[in-house]
């Protein structure tokens, strides 16, 4: 007997917990584990925090696992630095999320994989869905 998936709205996303660090993107009501990131890149974005401390209040500033509802496929992403705005900090007290009934932050940064041609995932990925997908949710500013 083969069983179909259960298929998660983004509230019953919101609920799951596996009891692992694992992460999640929902891709049409089903659970995409996100793979950890690289060394290097973890090291790009906290040296990127490192400079916007100088600029931002350190607490708006989130590296690595801020959780970003937006609309379309998937309907998550987890950007490698987040500003956030003053209103997010008590909303995000139980959660590290910001859902779309809440403002955008103010900036979100990605630190891209390599790629070789236009044609390859990632570059699709984060030049292309990212960047439709932060514009279509009123972020201000992306960085890639």
């Amino acid at each position: 007997m083969t069983r179909t998936p259960v298929k998660l709205t983004f509230e019953q996303y919101l609920e799951y917990d596996d009891r692992t660090d694992n992460r999640y993107e929902l891709f049409n009501g089903e659970l995409i584990k996100v793979p950890p990131e690289s060394g290097k890149n973890n090291w790009i974005t906290l040296w990127l925090r490192d400079k916007l401390i100088l600029l931002v209040k350190p607490e708006l500033i989130r590296p690595i696992g801020c959780e970003l509802q937006v609309q379309g496929n998937p309907q998550n992403r987890y950007p490698d630095l987040v500003i956030l705005r003053e209103e997010h900090l008590s909303q995000i007290e139980r959660r590290l999320t910001i859902t779309l009934n809440m403002v955008p932050p103010q900036l979100v940064a990605e630190v891209v994989s390599p790629y070789r041609n236009q044609n390859e995932e990632n570059y699709r990925r984060d030049y292309i869905e990212k960047r439709q997908q932060y514009e279509q949710r009123g972020i201000p500013e992306y960085w890639i």
